[in-house]
């Protein structure tokens, strides 16, 4: 049963995405912009954690968690070290995907030539 509430929740998530996309002709940057500061307000109120043990997987997946990652961390840092813990927070939870996604990214573009 996990699976499929994981399924559905993520599904929501995407489906609300493309209503965005289709309905509201945001561009896929104001989306995912979007999708982050509602997953740091969500976290703000201290409903993303409650979404997260309800889905799992569909939760934590999509970008919205990536927006819960950076607030989170900056709260629980601030809370240690003051100001500078905002800064230190938000690195310290994101830092892996912010550098797989650099590395990632620089290893397909030597692979691939642009089109001119």
């Amino acid at each position: 049963m996990e699976y499929v509430i994981a399924f559905a929740v993520g599904g929501i998530i995407c489906v609300i995405g493309q209503l965005l996309l289709d309905l509201a002709k945001l561009t896929p940057a104001h989306v995912m912009s979007s999708f982050v500061v509602a997953g740091a307000i969500l976290d703000g109120f201290g409903l993303y954690d409650k979404l997260i043990e309800f889905a799992g997987a569909g939760a934590t997946v999509p970008i919205t968690s990536f927006g819960h990652s950076l607030l989170h961390g900056a709260m629980k840092q601030a809370d240690d070290h003051g100001f500078i813990g905002i800064g230190i927070g938000i690195f310290e939870l994101t830092s892996a995907g912010i550098s797989a996604a650099i590395l990632f990214a620089f290893i397909i573009a030597l692979i691939f030539k642009p089109k001119g």
